[in-house]
């Protein structure tokens, strides 16, 4: 059972979108934060249903949001983010802050357009809907060391965070932010490889899953290089080799660094 921690502050979320009820719920679930001390508002009935199924508190507008909030999480679409801060600039005051997961939006920009010192750019990916996240945050000149120890219980109830200089963050985009959806093609791609073997469609796909999802635990729990479990794997004149053989003719490693790279790139001219 969830244990809500004693440093209770009241969270909104502009933007009520499926990376902000994922952010929530894994809030809620793990004890973070209670769901009455989170708010957000949205025009569609579906959605604040969505998030009054889990106690979130409902409100009529965004600006209720930023009034009511101690920590306010810009959750908006890129494009409509700068137009959404200049509505709120009046509401925004030196005793919030500001958390954007907003993707290629700068500090100095959020800065500008809503007036406020005290803020956080985080990056997170949509796996946070499962609690397994890989999110990058950086702060903003006037964030304190409370505003950081806050965002990190926050975004760390959904997955595994890390810090990094703003320089980073449209490779981060690239990488994690954009990654799922290289590794879903590649789930599918090998599912489709079982089948054609001879296995049934169902089967192949639940072992091509579970096969990614236990190579990053291995990865992530080893702490050794993928080359190294790789090798472990890779027997002489096995199966395993001639399939890397393929992969390595249809240049698969020279094709996900040129998809990371392409992403960076296009998260960089977004930006500017």
């Amino acid at each position: 059972m969830a244990v809500t921690s004693p440093d209770v502050f009241k969270l909104g979320f502009v933007g009520a979108g499926n990376m902000a009820e994922s952010i929530a719920r894994g809030v809620v679930k793990s004890g973070v934060l209670p769901a009455q001390a989170i708010r957000t508002s949205h025009h569609r009935e579906d959605r604040r249903a969505v998030f009054k199924s889990f106690g979130v508190e409902i409100l009529e507008s965004s600006g209720q949001v930023v009034s009511d909030s101690d920590i306010v999480i810009l959750s908006v679409k890129p494009q409509v983010a700068k137009k959404v801060l200049l509505e709120l600039k009046p509401l925004f005051s030196d005793d919030k802050v500001l958390v954007s997961i907003a993707a290629g939006i700068k500090l100095t920009d959020l800065q500008e357009w809503s007036g406020q010192r005290r803020i956080i750019r985080v990056m997170p990916n949509t796996p946070s809907a499962v609690g397994v996240a890989a999110s990058v945050m950086c702060m903003g000149d006037m964030a304190t060391k409370k505003d950081e120890e806050r965002v990190v219980s926050l975004f760390g109830a959904i997955g595994k965070i890390w810090m990094a200089d703003e320089k980073y963050f449209d490779a981060v985009t690239g990488l994690s932010g954009s990654g799922p959806a290289y590794i879903y093609i590649a789930i599918e791609a090998m599912a489709d490889g079982g089948v054609a073997a001879g296995l049934p469609r169902d089967l192949a796909l639940s072992l091509a899953s579970q096969t990614v999802l236990g190579a990053a635990a291995m990865v992530s729990n080893t702490g050794k290089h993928p080359g190294q479990l790789k090798d472990a794997v890779t027997s002489p004149a096995g199966t395993t080799i001639a399939g890397i053989h393929e992969l390595e003719k249809g240049g698969f490693r020279g094709t996900l660094i040129s998809a990371v790279t392409a992403a960076a790139k296009r998260c960089r001219e977004l930006s500017n």
